[in-house]
């Protein structure tokens, strides 16, 4: 009787605790955290091209909510078709922003233009047929240049400090490599940063089917502007995202080739799938944001976009795209990486603390921890993020 009462109590707690999850991605981030127990805060920032972006605050601790000491700031920013969501974690105890609120700093989570929060402009409809080519013609590197700076400066602004620590999951660590090579002013706003599968170099990408695609992104970007698709939109509630549409496309449409459309749709579908499995909200990104991680495996570069010779002439002065310097950076770095990771070689990642003055690497003790995992899996505290929390505590 114990027995089946134990197991009755157990499938109940499953359920009850199944729908808590639910309905907790449900939820905004603001929301979300003030639903956790932790004191939010968010702000809607203008950039210099009229993107309207969300930024998420979690000032103190959970049991500190009348402790208003100034505390060290450290600043999260999540990967592509993420959000600030993705370091709330799958519960309390595995969320790196409430492990780090909880220890004494003060959390700041950006979202980048286009991602659930930040999906907004003061002119421009992401959705209207007749402004949704402009809103959506970015890459990573207006993120990196606009969209992070407006974020970065208007926290220190905010709390009236001078320098803060950073923490970048993947796109969050491009742009992030991005900004201090092309900004080097920035460098001194840094007092640390920890980049979590951090993409940059890709001379050896680790995906033999993503880099066969990859060969031809202006083939598939081409075709999929034609189709009028400019977004890559993660499910919505009933389940359908714009990613169906495509499919379909390329299934009944006599544009060519084929084969480009149906490159892209596996790229997308592996990435949807992996942060499926590990339960993360997907959120939108630009097509051209795909196109330029995927000119960069082509080309075995890190640059910035490549519009075509006579494009590149008027933007660049330069018949290719400039490379991002790494050597210009000059914040005390450490690069987080894995063996199982589809997106991000060793190789590259041991290329780029080479170029990079004051960089250190390390490998997670845990062969087939995914690219994903570092936000997602329940192990991710005891094999990443104690040892980013020790490592800002010292500096403070």
């Amino acid at each position: 009787m114990i027995r089946e009462l134990s197991l009755v109590i157990f499938l109940v707690c499953v359920h009850t605790c199944s729908s808590l999850d639910e309905n907790r991605r449900k939820l905004s981030t603001h929301e979300r955290i003030r639903a956790d127990g932790y004191p939010s805060q968010y702000f809607d920032l203008i950039t210099s091209d009229g993107y309207i972006l969300q930024v998420n605050r979690i000032p103190r601790g959970r049991r500190d909510f009348f402790d208003f000491r100034r505390r060290p700031i450290v600043f999260l920013q999540h990967g592509l078709q993420s959000s600030a969501n993705a370091f709330l974690g799958i519960d309390v105890d595995t969320s790196l922003a409430y492990n780090l609120a909880d220890r004494g700093f003060d959390v700041w989570l950006g979202n980048s233009r286009g991602v659930e929060n930040s999906r907004r402009h003061l002119f421009l409809d992401p959705d209207s047929d007749s402004t949704k080519r402009q809103f959506w013609d970015f890459t990573f590197e207006e993120i990196a240049l606009i969209d992070l700076p407006r974020m970065i400066d208007f926290a220190l602004s905010h709390t009236g400090q001078d320098k803060l620590h950073y923490v970048g999951h993947s796109q969050g660590g491009t742009v992030f490599l991005i900004l201090n090579s092309r900004k080097p002013e920035y460098n001194k706003k840094f007092t640390s940063a920890h980049l979590l599968a951090g993409v940059g170099y890709q001379d050896h990408f680790p995906s033999w089917l993503i880099a066969q695609a990859a060969a031809r992104s202006d083939v598939i970007r081409a075709l999929t502007y034609l189709l009028g698709y400019v977004e890559i939109l993660g499910p919505s509630d009933d389940g359908k995202s714009n990613f169906d549409e495509l499919v379909n496309a390329a299934s009944t449409s006599d544009i060519q080739p084929k084969n480009a459309l149906w490159d892209l749709i596996s790229i997308i579908k592996q990435a949807m799938d992996e942060m499926s499995r590990a339960k993360a909200g997907i959120n939108g990104a630009a097509v051209k944001q795909y196109a330029h991680y995927g000119q960069n495996i082509r080309d075995k570069s890190f640059r910035s976009y490549d519009h075509g010779l006579l494009q590149n002439l008027v933007r660049y002065g330069s018949i290719t795209p400039p490379e991002y310097d790494l050597s210009k950076i000059a914040v005390d770095m450490t690069m987080h990486y894995t063996l199982g990771d589809i997106l991000l070689g060793e190789q590259d990642v041991l290329a780029m603390a080479e170029a990079i003055p004051n960089c250190k690497v390390r490998r997670v003790a845990r062969e087939d921890f995914s690219h994903t995992d570092f936000v997602r899996a329940r192990d991710s505290k005891e094999l990443v993020y104690e040892y980013v929390i020790d490592d800002l505590k010292r500096r403070k």
